[in-house]
């Protein structure tokens, strides 16, 4: 008998309404493949740019980029996952948004006891991002206890696992976010200073916050409304990483203006190029597991969707709705 599995996939690029749930036979995996049969799927905001086209792919596209689950088949080669294994991942090819899949192995880890299939499938994506944000994507001389960053959107599910690590590595992180509740949020999980961008000028927050220092580093996935301004937070030769477009793509720069600004340095980093081999992701994964299980870093889970009502899922990330993480329920 033939497997199958509900699957949430888009014919065409545009909005919400292009999301259509269907049936789709799931085969055997082959070499370096495992099948995954999903407790929990993440949601995330590359999975909107790829539904749009700013990401384009092949169509027909099955969307979605984390989950988490049992494995039910290992295919040749795959020595570091076995039928019957608790997993999470994040990874490419998009297809998580579904019952099950054929997928990948090498991003796909074993997932701690201590960490359910829901916190599993909420943080993979986002806490990686945030491991290779806070860990690895450093400025000249890099981050100590003490340092100032600026993290934007600091209230969506990426923002508040990097408020609480940079809370646990001793950072001062001024975190921006769209209301005061928001804020409020971004506050109790661990930013040092928080500023609503509606009602402040957050140049000038910043400006007053470092006493006209400036901060080391800017993490940005708004892109558009806040790359400009954002090299104006940074001190001499400070980083900014932009690592999304939630507001649109960042414009064309004009290189001269890094110099002019305190010989700045520009980073457009992708999960992707950090986990493209086992060994990394598995590093990763461990660290991040680490300070899950630690209690330095909670995930939390503030919207659960049915997969057939992933297209309200998707309106509510759009509209900026959702706080903390969002998964859809199998």
């Amino acid at each position: 008998m033939t497997l199958t599995s509900r699957t949430v996939q888009i014919a065409a690029f545009g909005g919400p309404e292009q999301l259509h749930l269907v049936e789709l036979p799931v085969g055997e995996p082959g070499p370096g493949e495992v099948r995954i049969r999903h407790h929990a799927v993440g949601l995330n905001f590359i999975d909107v740019y790829q539904r749009t086209g700013l990401y384009p792919n092949a169509l027909p596209l099955s969307l979605g980029m984390e989950g988490a689950g049992v494995i039910e088949a290992v295919g040749e080669g795959v020595a570091h996952l076995a039928v019957g294994d608790r997993a999470a991942y994040a990874s490419n090819p998009p297809g998580s948004y579904c019952e099950r899949r054929v997928m990948p192995a090498k991003c796909v880890v074993k997932l701690p006891d201590a960490i359910s299939f829901d916190e599993g499938a909420a943080m993979m994506l986002k806490g990686l991002t945030v491991q290779y944000l806070l860990r690895r994507t450093q400025p000249q001389g890099g981050l100590k206890a003490g340092d100032f960053v600026l993290f934007h959107a600091a209230a969506g599910g990426v923002g508040l696992i990097a408020c609480q690590w940079a809370r646990a590595m001793g950072l001062q992180l001024i975190g921006t976010a769209g209301s005061d509740e928001k804020c409020a949020l971004a506050s109790e999980m661990g930013a040092s200073h928080t500023i609503n961008y509606r009602t402040e000028d957050f140049v000038a927050r910043v400006k007053e916050i470092t006493g006209g220092v400036g901060v080391k580093a800017v993490y940005d996935s708004v892109g558009a409304d806040t790359f400009m301004k954002s090299l104006d937070c940074l001190q001499p030769f400070g980083l900014i990483a932009t690592y999304g477009n939630a507001s649109g793509k960042v414009p064309p720069l004009d290189i001269g203006v890094l110099a002019a600004k305190g010989s700045l340095y520009v980073s457009r980093p992708t999960l992707f190029t950090h986990i493209a081999t086992r060994e990394r992701t598995q590093e990763m994964a461990d660290d991040l597991f680490g300070m899950v299980t630690s209690g330095m870093v909670k995930i939390r889970i503030d919207q659960r969707y049915p997969l057939a009502e992933v297209a309200q899922a998707h309106r509510d990330l759009e509209a900026r709705n959702t706080t903390g993480c969002s998964i859809l329920t199998l």
